[in-house]
């Protein structure tokens, strides 16, 4: 969502925000906002629900309101998520940004370049969230396995990753 009212009109619909770009906000259904710039946001769904509060207000939402443009985002980005002990020392094969948990802490987000493609990653608190375009998911993936294989890392479903983030 962006625009110079996108902020009011999340808040109307009972998100909470973030108080400053490249930051995020877990919502208590475990959704996620992130706030890319002054006035850009970007929503995650809640694994619990497989996105669903969001979708029924991306439904309710006007197409188009003064200074509130919805950009829906599930056709242009695949979303992975990077989980276990060592999502940092991942990164620092793939990415030139510090993100060891002393310097990228929960609810900080990164516009960067990861295995020289741009993505937005999003340190969720038990995970990193990585958004790329969705041309380059096959890439992205194998270069993700890739990267794992140092530190014995293995793909999870959608259901092992819940299991995974809440023990």
């Amino acid at each position: 969502m962006r625009g110079q009212k996108a902020a009011g009109f999340l808040t109307q619909h009972g998100y909470q925000l973030p108080s400053a770009p490249n930051q995020a906000v877990k919502q208590p259904d475990g959704s996620l906002v992130a706030r890319l710039s002054a006035s850009e946001y970007l929503l995650l769904g809640s694994l619990a629900d497989a996105g669903q509060r969001i979708s029924q207000h991306e439904t309710q939402w006007p197409s188009h309101q003064s200074g509130v443009y919805c950009l829906p985002r599930q056709d242009t980005h695949a979303w992975l998520a990077l989980s276990g002990p060592h999502i940092s020392a991942v990164m620092a094969k793939l990415c030139g940004v510090d993100m060891r948990p002393n310097v990228f802490a929960p609810g900080q987000v990164a516009q960067t370049a990861v295995a020289r493609a741009n993505a937005i990653v999003i340190n969720a608190g038990a995970c990193f969230y990585l958004l790329v375009d969705t041309a380059l998911a096959c890439y992205f993936w194998s270069v993700m396995l890739d990267a794992m294989q140092e530190f014995d890392g293995q793909p999870l479903s959608v259901t092992a990753l819940q299991h995974a983030l809440e023990s």
